[in-house]
Formats: structure tokens, C-alpha cells, sequence
């Protein structure tokens, strides 16, 4: 992707060389090694410079990025894609259930990724699929990609730090107990399997779930979940290990009766953008087999 970013430099700004000024706007060292590579990226009031360049208050910087190459291994497919939110920066999808994020070995042309190879194509432009928050193949909801470099790694970097909030939905069987709660107990990979993780306190990384029932009806719960941190199946090993696992999940719980995938929906993101720093805020609602399989077809749920 192509992107013209524009700066103006300020007296607390004045002496940084360009590239310490691009460094505290986000840019990583591998983003300057990149914009070295691009012909005419940088220039200071209309003129073209090295990034050792230094600033002075006043000084119009402007940053071309210009991005040619294609995720390679990403074949464009025509797939249909529920497009929430779009700019010049990040696009946020409403990701069906049975949609996986990128291709793998025995599923090459049926992705998330594949889709949007296809979009861009479409349009002429290249693309790179960079998702800052991956979700399993059978949860649904809402993922933000970044559309060029800089906007991926400052997603990246807020969602280390976790600066991204995320809202899960989930359904499970039964009254929760207590309803409210939070779930800090680390996860690792289960021994002989390559998908499997488990409840780990003596080798696991530190994974942390605050939880709320929402709404209980035809014997099942509704649950609000925020993440804190963002492991593989957190949200699926977490409410297993509370005692009431998803409903549907082939894995941990495959408790089929109503619904035939893990009832887990990407519900809101909320999160600063990472260029204009305006704050951002989607939502998704539940999807038609959530709604339909638990009786919750007018589930609005605020927080």
C-alpha cells in the first residue's frame, strides 16, 4: 500500500534527526530500514533528505511509503467479506465462523487473507495481510488489519502493550458461578499436541480474562468477556477451567446439541487509531446461529 504521511515539526521537536522524530511517532527500526529502500521517501519542505537529517521548528516533513510486493503464499480468492470500517490506515472485518485468518497447508484458497488479496487485486493495489488480533477459525467477530507497515507495527506495539481492548461473547450451559469474576491462570501447550493448550502454573505464560454473565435463557448463559492478555484459545481454556466451557467447542468441550461451532463472537474493539490517535470503537452483534440456536435474537448488549 501507498501512503503519504505529513508532519509538522514543533520547537519541543526542533534537533531530533528525522529519524528519532519518525522513531517517536511509531516507526520501527525496520520501517527506516525499508523507507532507506523506497526512492524519494522523505523530504523536509519540498526537498529530498537522509534521515540523519536533523529538524528545525517549522520544518514540513513529508513520508512516502510505497509498498510493491504481495503477501507471497496468499493466492486472491473471491470470498464474501463484511467490511465494518476502512481509511487509508486499517480495515476492520466482521469475520464469519468457518473462515480461517490465513491459509495452511490443507486449506490454501479459503481465508480471511485469501479475500482480501482478492479486494486489493481488484483494485490494483498490493497487500500485505498484517492482523494485529487473530481469531480461531470458528469464532466470529470483528478483526482489525493494518493497511501499510506503520500502521502494523504501532497495532502491534499498543496490542504488546495491551492497548486494544476486546470484548468477547460467549455462550455456555448452565448459571455461571460466581457471574462476575476474573480469570488469571497462565497457559502452555499441552504435551503431545501441536493445537491443545492448558491451565499451567508452574511453566505457563500469564493469561488474565475478566469475565461477566450478561443474560441467562433456555437453560444457557450469555458471557461478557474482556481479555487482558491474548493467548492461543485463552478464552476457550479459561472458561473450561471456571466449569462452563463453550458451548460447541470440538476441542475442549464438544457439546454439539445446539450449535455445530464454539459459541465465541469477537463482539467490540476498541482501541486509539494508530496514526490519527482518534479513538475508535466497533461493534458486531451476534451472529444469526448465536442468536438463533440460545433464543437471544434481540440481545443488544452495551458496556
Amino acid at each position: 500500500m501507498n501512503r503519504i504521511l505529513l508532519y509538522s515539526i514543533c520547537e519541543f521537536d526542533q534537533n531530533l534527526r528525522i529519524e528519532q522524530y519518525l522513531r517517536r511517532q511509531g516507526y520501527s527500526r525496520q520501517n527506516l530500514t525499508e523507507l532507506k529502500k523506497m526512492p524519494d521517501s522523505v523530504r523536509v519542505n519540498g526537498e529530498n533528505c537522509i534521515l540523519k537529517k536533523y529538524l528545525s521548528a517549522g520544518d514540513e516533513l513529508v513520508v512516502y511509503i510505497q509498498e510493491t510486493e504481495c503477501s507471497e503464499k496468499i493466492p486472491p480468492v473471491n470470498l464474501p467479506l463484511h467490511i465494518i470500517y476502512e481509511d487509508e490506515d486499517i480495515l476492520v472485518v466482521n469475520k464469519p465462523a468457518g473462515l480461517p485468518m490465513h491459509p495452511s497447508m490443507k486449506n490454501y484458497h479459503h481465508s480471511l487473507a485469501n479475500a482480501l488479496a482478492w479486494y486489493y487485486q481488484q483494485q490494483g493495489k498490493p497487500f500485505v495481510f498484517r492482523c494485529a488480533n487473530r481469531l480461531d477459525r470458528d469464532t466470529s467477530g470483528l478483526t482489525v488489519i493494518a493497511k501499510h507497515m506503520l500502521s502494523a507495527n504501532i497495532l502491534s506495539a499498543m496490542g504488546y502493550r495491551h492497548e486494544i481492548g476486546r470484548e468477547y461473547l460467549a455462550v455456555v450451559r448452565g448459571t455461571v458461578v460466581p457471574s462476575s469474576g476474573t480469570i488469571d491462570a497462565p497457559l502452555s501447550r499441552r504435551e503431545g499436541s501441536i493445537i491443545e493448550r492448558k491451565v499451567d502454573f508452574e511453566s505457563g505464560e500469564r493469561a488474565v480474562t475478566h469475565y461477566v454473565a450478561i443474560e441467562e435463557k433456555n437453560g444457557h448463559s450469555l458471557v461478557s468477556l474482556h481479555l487482558e492478555t491474548g493467548r492461543t484459545h485463552q478464552i476457550r481454556i479459561h472458561l473450561k477451567y471456571l466449569g462452563f466451557p463453550l458451548i460447541g467447542d470440538y476441542l475442549y468441550n464438544p457439546d454439539m446439541e445446539h450449535i455445530g461451532r464454539q459459541a465465541l463472537h469477537s463482539y467490540r474493539l476498541r482501541f486509539s487509531h494508530p496514526i490519527t490517535k482518534e479513538r475508535m470503537d466497533f461493534t458486531a452483534p451476534l451472529p444469526e446461529d448465536m442468536q438463533n440456536a440460545f433464543g437471544w435474537q434481540n440481545c443488544i448488549h452495551e458496556n
